[in-house]
């Protein structure tokens, strides 16, 4: 049975408490709501994978609590230190070699000898790593599904799977953590998010595309953060039969949008889908300029309306 309590003091220490017994917490951070499990344990880590229905080979993201204690368990590279000096606590995740000695469950690398690892910045978060420790945790829906960025999303979605769900109201970026891997020492972009690519950029120099075929992080499979409802992208209208997903200046009453601001588009995409979804088999998308937290919700509007495994 799932219990959902209030992100207090009480209910992150109840929380922290199961995650330490081995059990399944969903929390929110700052992007979206993670399903969480103690890092160093293995069999907590499988039961992501097993309520999740998530395909053993997709990595999951280890939440630490700060750079020191991310230091302790992989590899930093100078430019490695150089964007989390920039960007932690926040939605930016690195993908690092594991240290020899790390305590970390192989399972969250998914048989890879690297690490996605992230700081964030939402308070409960960060108390809840404080307080357990290690967590692995990629977004708390079924996997391919659409993004929980509410406590009532988890719930719909993996109630009963779950001991304890933390409300701690909507999540406030509402897209998933920018993934950043290193190639031959230069960085390259596995998965835009809640960091834009010319934030990055600004630090780290320019981001190179990833080059392996091989799934490093969350996010990189072809059809992600999907609705039942089929998608159609770039649409100017909606077509007889659809609801229509709007931005910028449109009476159309879902609007990611109305003033064009990206970030609050970002916040609301994954709400505003599942709205749709549960009123139509098809959703008209509007076209979202591809910059800043465009890239981001672009990629996942792509993934989303790709075809189904």
């Amino acid at each position: 049975m799932t219990t959902v309590v209030p992100a207090n003091a009480h209910g992150i220490t109840m929380a922290a408490l199961a995650l330490r017994e081995g059990k399944l917490v969903a929390f929110p951070t700052e992007t979206v709501y993670g399903l969480g499990a103690d890092a160093t344990n293995g069999e907590a880590v499988a039961a992501i994978f097993a309520a999740k229905g998530r395909p053993s080979f997709n990595p999951l993201i280890v939440h630490v609590k700060d750079r020191a204690t991310a230091e302790a368990l992989v590899e930093f590279t100078p430019q490695a230190r150089k964007l989390a000096d920039a960007f932690w606590p926040g939605a930016l995740t690195l993908v690092l070699p594991r240290k020899e000695n790390s305590p970390l469950s192989l399972l969250v690398s998914a048989g890879l000898d690297t690490v996605a690892i992230r700081v964030p910045s939402h308070p409960i978060a960060q108390m809840l790593v404080a307080q357990a420790g290690p967590i692995a945790a990629p977004s708390a829906n079924l996997s391919g599904r659409i993004s929980p960025t509410t406590a009532t999303h988890v719930s719909e979605e993996l109630g009963g799977k779950v001991e304890i769900i933390l409300d701690g109201g909507p999540t406030t970026v509402g897209v998933e953590s920018t993934v950043v891997v290193f190639e031959d020492g230069k960085p390259g972009l596995l998965r835009p998010g809640g960091v834009s690519r010319e934030e990055i950029e600004c630090v780290a120099g320019p981001l190179t595309a990833a080059t392996s075929a091989t799934v490093q992080s969350p996010g990189q499979l072809e059809s992600h953060y999907a609705p039942h409802a089929k998608l159609r992208l770039n649409a100017r209208e909606a077509k007889d039969g659809e609801a229509l997903l709007a931005f910028g200046p449109s009476s159309a009453p879902d609007n990611l949008s109305r003033t064009g601001d990206l970030r609050e588009a970002a916040s609301n995409l994954f709400a505003m889908l599942r709205a749709l979804d549960k009123k139509s088999n098809a959703i008209a998308v509007m076209p979202i300029p591809n910059e800043g937290l465009g890239e981001a919700i672009n990629d996942r509007l792509k993934r989303a309306a790709a075809p189904r495994p």
